[in-house]
């Protein structure tokens, strides 16, 4: 049951991601603008200095957009190839099974990087988003994203005896 469990969460960690990217995708244009005015920095009433410059050049915008949405996409990818490797070891040794957690480790474990690492320290931290209200729920959502591929990672990655 625990093997059927971990397959599930790394299927559904790698439609999660795939599904993002893909919305991203489908709606460009809005991710762009979202991107664009976060890498603003606009609207920073509470702390409207910062130590470092904003971003306002397109061409970064659109650099750093398809950093996210290519992580989004890698995460899917390798958490989706987890998935399968798991399933086709579902009723092998437990050295194998846990052999064949690498692709879903990785895949949630670069969700992690993308939900934490760019919109908590990046767009969190460094872009201060929390100061506007657009900003506020992108990373009120990308702490919940970031926990919930950190729980896949850590219970997939659980040594299986």
């Amino acid at each position: 049951m625990i093997r059927l469990i971990k397959i599930s969460l790394a299927a559904f960690a790698s439609l999660f991601c795939l599904f993002y990217a893909l919305q991203n995708i489908a709606n460009l244009q809005a991710a762009f603008g979202f991107v664009a005015y976060i890498g603003s920095m606009a609207d920073h009433p509470a702390y409207p200095q910062s130590f470092g410059p904003a971003v306002t050049s397109p061409a970064l915008i659109w650099i750093l957009l398809w950093i996210i949405i290519g992580l989004e996409l890698l995460a899917g990818v390798l958490a989706g190839k987890g998935a399968v490797d798991l399933f086709r070891a579902r009723n092998a040794s437990a050295a194998d099974f846990n052999a064949a957690k690498k692709w879903a480790v990785a895949g949630c474990g670069v969700g992690v990087l993308v939900w934490f690492g760019i919109f908590g320290a990046f767009a969190g931290a460094y872009f201060q988003m929390w100061q506007n209200e657009a900003g506020t729920n992108a990373l009120q959502g990308s702490f919940w994203y970031s926990m919930q591929m950190a729980v896949a990672w850590l219970l997939i990655a659980a040594t299986d005896d």
